[in-house]
């Protein structure tokens, strides 16, 4: 197999990586990457940077060196410029006028292709009295059910589907009740004899609690010197991991000493705040396509000065949003291609002395430039600078390993909506490993994978901390373990697990983990390579069951689970 070349669009990798700019990002105006790159960069900072500034940051653009968030392809030389790809919210306070406040903060801010990400530790536990009505409080998980629903029907009249995420703190009244959400495992439907999980792995489609949102759970200063003074973890974290390990989720969002107050994240949760409406602005450095480090810092410079121009030409959906913009004009510079940078240097996974020198270059840079920039721009100087999103769709688009990820596997399967209303699956080599492939004869089984770490967890925990160092918001990154009842992931493995990440919890600011299969339906299923190269690009709809959860619950007109 040859590396993929197209004359329309030379810069793509593969055909994967055309289909995702055809079907997500080409639209009149914009019929080639090269077209988009420079509507692009007009539409946001044409009017703001030099002439010579312009072009290079079209160029960059255009070789995928650099590529601002999706959010930003989508909408250049539309109309509307809604540029962000979430927003953060929060509850703010445990009223009947908050409760429908944040409803329509949630719907204002989906239906502009974004996500949102809410803090919802203010409410009172269920069954806590009300002084005022006589009745009890529902709690915070109704709540954010509703919200999710919310994110349903917005996927189905939207372009895109809705990503939503949803915390609260670790000693709230519901905690328990919260750390089990999500346990589908557990949730038997109606007399069927399956599980929800059973009935997901069926049906992706089948309604399930928070299936639209991703949750996690905020540990504060008071959990750390819980365990520095102790030793032990606690049993709600001891939970959250058996529940991690078991099913996914919930995550973990770590907020401690000064930033304990940033427990507002995005979708994705590598963007941090401690203010309501807060925006984030997200653009992303391919490393596996920078020539050196001198080019490495003037593509910072240049990203960099892009992500502020976004913050005077984005547009939001409602007045509080411009407000807290305007305050903290938080950029997220993130990265990617990380790992195929490693690769390109022989390198295992593992932050090398040469990676320690390019990641100063990435934070000095970019706080450099921030400040320069936005001063003579006369504009608030940004609080926060990096991020590292997990660039699902640029990642692919730009035929490289997403964010900090190590590559998922040289060969898999990938399922994808097209157009809202199917699934398609397409079998695929990652483009980064081909190419490794392809200009040094790598054996596909000797090329590193995520599912090769899958068992090595601490790695995985300590590449993300070391990287941390060198980011003032957040990294999104999960870590593959094996599926749940297996050798490596077992009730008998939970406390070590927990011991390890107790220890690595200081240098992150937030964690996930994906056991293998545990989410009904998995986007992406590993194959062999050959399987993958003799059925490459193809498009097939796999048959999958449907189920009427009227018919299953036993009762007839409007029903939900």
């Amino acid at each position: 197999m040859s590396s993929y070349k197209n004359n329309l669009n030379p810069m793509f990798r593969s055909k994967f990586s055309e289909d995702i700019f055809n079907h997500k990002y080409r639209h009149d105006g914009a019929e080639t990457w090269d077209a988009l790159s420079s509507t692009l960069v007009m539409d946001v900072c044409g009017e703001v940077l030099m002439k010579d500034e312009v072009q290079q940051l079209y160029e960059y653009i255009r070789d995928m060196k650099f590529i601002p968030g999706g959010r930003y392809l989508y909408y250049a030389g539309r109309p509307n410029k809604f540029f962000n790809n979430c927003y953060l919210l929060r509850a703010e306070a445990d009223t009947r006028e908050d409760w429908a406040d944040l409803s329509w903060k949630s719907e204002s801010c989906l239906m502009t292709g974004g996500g949102i990400g809410i803090d919802y530790s203010i409410y009172r536990a269920a069954g806590t009295p009300i002084q005022r009505t006589g009745g009890q409080a529902s709690g915070p998980i109704p709540k954010m059910n509703m919200v999710n629903e919310i994110g349903r029907r917005v996927m189905q009249g939207g372009s895109r589907r809705s990503a939503i995420y949803a915390s609260i703190n670790w000693q709230h009244g519901d905690i328990h009740d919260f750390l089990k959400a999500k346990d589908w495992q557990s949730m038997p439907v109606g007399s069927t004899g399956k599980s929800l999980w059973d009935i997901k792995n069926e049906d992706y489609n089948f309604p399930a609690p928070l299936d639209m949102t991703n949750i996690s759970v905020n540990y504060d200063t008071d959990w750390l010197l819980h365990y520095y003074s102790t030793g032990d973890v606690g049993d709600v974290f001891l939970e959250n991991v058996h529940q991690a390990m078991k099913s996914a989720e919930p995550g973990f969002s770590f907020n401690f000493f000064d930033k304990e107050n940033e427990t507002l994240r995005n979708a994705c949760t590598e963007v941090t705040s401690a203010d309501d409406s807060d925006v984030c602005n997200l653009g992303s450095i391919n490393m596996g396509r920078i020539e050196g480090i001198n080019e490495m810092s003037h593509v910072v410079e240049l990203a960099t000065k892009f992500l502020i121009c976004g913050t005077m030409k984005a547009k939001l959906p409602y007045g509080k949003v411009y407000e807290t913009r305007a305050k903290n004009r938080r950029l997220g510079l993130g990265l990617m291609g990380m790992h195929e940078w490693l690769i390109q240097r022989g390198s295992q996974y593992e932050v090398t002395p040469e990676l320690h020198n390019w990641l100063s270059v990435y934070k000095g840079v970019s706080d450099k430039h921030s400040k320069e920039f936005a001063e003579r721009l006369c504009l608030s100087i940004p609080v926060a600078n990096r991020a590292i999103a997990p660039t699902g769709s640029i990642g692919i688009l730009a035929g490289t390993s997403t964010g900090v990820e190590p590559i998922f596997a040289v060969a898999y399967k990938r399922r994808y909506l097209r157009g809202n209303s199917r699934w398609v699956y397409q079998y695929v080599v990652d483009s980064a490993a081909q190419e490794l492939i392809d200009r040094y004869g790598a054996s596909p089984d000797r090329v590193e994978s995520a599912l090769d770490l899958a068992g090595d967890y601490e790695r995985r925990m300590a590449f993300q901390a070391d990287v941390q160092g060198y980011v003032d918001m957040s990294i999104s990154s999960t870590i593959n373990l094996p599926a749940w009842g297996s050798k490596l992931n077992n009730e008998d493995t939970v406390p070590q697990f927990s011991e390890t990440l107790a220890r690595y919890a200081p240098r992150l600011r937030g964690f996930t983990c994906y056991p293998d299969g545990s989410r009904g339906g998995q986007p992406l299923t590993s194959v062999p390579y050959s399987e993958a190269v003799k059925k490459l690009g193809e498009e097939f709809d796999e048959h999958v069951e449907t189920h009427d959860i009227c018919d299953i619950s036993g009762t007839g007109g409007s029903c939900g689970i």
